[in-house]
């Protein structure tokens, strides 16, 4: 999606420079660490990559194995293998080994949960 210049609207900002202490203080006594702000917005960019926004949305049908997927997607086993590294480190999906195959799903409730709510503020 690209945003031309004549397309994209100035902020509206205040007329005069007044800061009002008591809001200022009471929201920052209100925000979490920078640190774990850092957490969520890496947490966040994880949804930034259309292949693993498709491959969470497969898992939340079923689970499935590598190959699976990397058919399901018409991808390379390599290429999901690298994705599911990335969510996994980001404890978005978990593994079970079965013999030789290792079956993906969803690391729990939460993750379909932020998806939705993704999804449904897109769509509104």
């Amino acid at each position: 999606m690209s945003i031309s210049k004549e397309s994209i609207e100035p902020i509206e900002q205040c007329q005069e420079q007044v800061v009002h202490k008591e809001i200022v203080n009471q929201v920052y006594n209100h925000m979490p660490e920078d640190e774990t702000l850092y957490d969520l917005a890496d947490f966040f960019k994880v949804f930034g990559d259309c292949t693993r926004i498709k491959v969470l949305y497969a898992l939340f049908e079923s689970e499935m194995c590598v190959c699976d997927i990397a058919d399901l997607l018409n991808m390379s086993q390599s290429a999901i293998s690298h994705q599911l590294r990335v969510l996994k480190q980001s404890r978005l999906v978990k593994y079970r080994r079965e013999g030789k195959t290792v079956y993906y799903s969803l690391n729990d409730h939460h993750i379909k949960t932020i998806f939705n709510q993704g999804l449904e503020h897109i769509l509104e």
